[in-house]
């Protein structure tokens, strides 16, 4: 396990031994894996080239509102397929798997054209108003795990009077932190590492997400060096790292309890 750890690790500590190496060094040949020379001056001089805290904050913005669109939604369909009776819900339920099979970039000339007539192009709402629909993969997954909590539960609270959206919200929810956990982690990363997406529909420099900003660095002159885009790297990933540590502890929490707790 180490050395397959090891393995996988080995490009993340790359990219942080690279942040840290002279002008020129990054493409020295043969490579070195620790610089002879710290340069810790690479990190501020990102933020010298690049509005970074301009595009950290328009990162923040889409991804967290991405991240609560999909939260809402996606548990809400899920909640429907796993627990509400309804004709044609499992036809309705294969339809929303089918549109995982179809690839983005089949759908990126009509989804443009359509926030074009939308005259959305240049905000964020194109980034923003996908998730709220519900992404098919998060919508299979909470399904999934909505179907193992004890539907008793439910039955429960009816008889206590609780109509359908009390019992999603106060009862489903709550047990089910590990599986929107997951949830949150992967579309966080999603929405945090996209690049395509903002470089098609952001057009003013100060809407440019942190992903589309840390680019600018390959144009300048001292910037283009690698050393000073291994640097942004760096701090382009340390959210989705923070954000997993943190997240790791519910999911943990959720393998033990098995959904049943309370």
């Amino acid at each position: 396990l180490i050395i397959l750890g090891s393995a996988i690790l080995l490009p993340f500590i790359w990219t942080v031994s690279s942040s840290l190496k002279p002008f020129g060094a990054g493409i020295k040949f043969p490579p070195e894996f620790i610089p002879e020379v710290f340069v810790w001056d690479n990190y501020p001089k990102v933020f010298r080239m690049i509005p970074f805290m301009t595009f950290f904050r328009n990162s923040v913005f889409v991804t967290g509102m991405a991240l609560i669109g999909e939260l809402l939604s996606a548990s809400m369909v899920a909640y429907s397929f796993a627990r509400l009776r309804f004709p044609g819900r499992n036809l309705l339920f294969y339809m929303v798997l089918g549109t995982m099979m179809v690839p983005y970039p089949v759908t990126m000339v009509p989804t443009f054209i359509i926030f074009r007539l939308l005259d959305f192009v240049g905000t964020y709402l194109p980034l923003i108003l996908p998730p709220f629909f519900g992404p098919a993969f998060s919508i299979f997954l909470l399904r999934q795990f909505f179907l193992t909590i004890n539907s008793e539960l439910d039955e429960a609270a009816k008889v206590d009077g609780a109509n359908e959206f009390t019992i999603y919200w106060r009862i489903i929810l709550p047990l089910a932190k590990p599986a929107l956990a997951t949830i949150a982690i992967f579309s966080f990363m999603a929405n945090w590492n996209d690049f395509l997406t903002p470089l098609i529909y952001l057009q003013e420099r100060d809407m440019f997400t942190l992903a589309l900003g840390v680019n600018f660095l390959r144009s300048f002159r001292g910037g283009g060096d690698l050393s000073v885009q291994m640097a942004a790297s760096v701090m382009f990933m340390l959210p989705c790292i923070i954000l997993y540590f943190i997240a790791q502890r519910n999911i943990v929490q959720g393998i033990v309890t098995t959904g049943l707790k309370g």
